[in-house]
């Protein structure tokens, strides 16, 4: 994806293309990768009819980077590796950013006892397992339906260039989120703290409030505080005004997290 963006993007530039790539990139992270995959599918932040949660994870599919089986496990596994007093520098992210980089997007992880995962309901829906196996394909649809209204040019920015971006960007923030940057939180005993990467806010609707997201990593809202942009919380939100959404967890409807502390004030 990324070497056929890099060669034909540039010789395919159209206004609409452009458009397409800007469009349907920020659906993807929005519906997909932040509300349906991680706030919805592996932190259970707010509950929805079901038709809407399988829509929710198909828009995170089609972002690109997995299936929603693999994205729960490398969720679950970094989480737990992270609040461990050690932690592996490949779940860290505390490599270089070019070895980190390498790592992260071209090999694989593999553990000499790998955990077991029980994902429920989840696991038993034959609509996500049809996703977990077929998950590149679902790209397929989408190019022909690109290729029919706008051409090549759309085949490359809306399915290539699109996800290229959302695959490298991910990466790109986690790296960041787990290297330095504001804090607000500490987290006792835990081997990697995270940070805040504003800039990163809007493209990544709100999950780049990631310190916040370690102190509350059950809240539908991320960007707690004044001036923090959250897109995903505010889809959330209106969801919740026209019932589609119920039981939103928020810092202020859960207990208090043991071990969360406010981080000393930064010079």
């Amino acid at each position: 994806m990324a070497a056929v963006s890099l060669v034909a993007g540039p010789l395919l530039v159209t206004p609409g293309a452009m458009t397409l790539f800007v469009l349907t990139t920020g659906m993807g992270l929005l519906l997909g990768h932040s509300v349906g995959f991680h706030r919805r599918l592996i932190h259970g932040s707010f509950d929805c009819p079901l038709w809407l949660e399988r829509v929710l994870v198909w828009f995170g599919t089609s972002v690109g980077m997995s299936g929603p089986f693999w994205m729960i496990r490398a969720h679950d596994l970094r989480d737990w590796a992270q609040r461990q007093s050690t932690c592996h520098p490949y779940l860290a992210h505390r490599r270089s950013p070019l070895s980190d980089a390498w790592w992260q997007l071209h090999c694989r992880l593999q553990l000499a006892y790998p955990p077991s995962f029980d994902l429920g309901r989840i696991g038993r829906d034959p609509f996500y397992r049809f996703l977990d196996r077929t998950w590149m394909a679902q790209q397929i649809p989408l190019g022909l339906l690109f290729y029919l209204f706008g051409g090549w040019s759309w085949v490359v920015w809306g399915v290539c260039a699109r996800v290229a971006a959302s695959v490298h960007g991910h990466w790109l923030v986690g790296h960041l989120a787990h290297r330095r940057g504001a804090q607000t939180w500490l987290v006792e005993g835990a081997g990697v703290q995270a940070h805040d990467v504003p800039w990163a806010a809007i493209p990544t609707m709100g999950e780049a409030w990631h310190n916040n997201h370690h102190a509350f990593p059950g809240s539908a809202r991320i960007g707690l505080y004044p001036g923090q942009s959250d897109w995903g919380f505010a889809f959330i939100r209106l969801l919740e005004r026209i019932g589609l959404a119920w039981n939103v967890r928020t810092p202020e409807t859960m207990p208090w997290r043991a071990g969360l502390s406010l981080a000393p004030p930064q010079g």
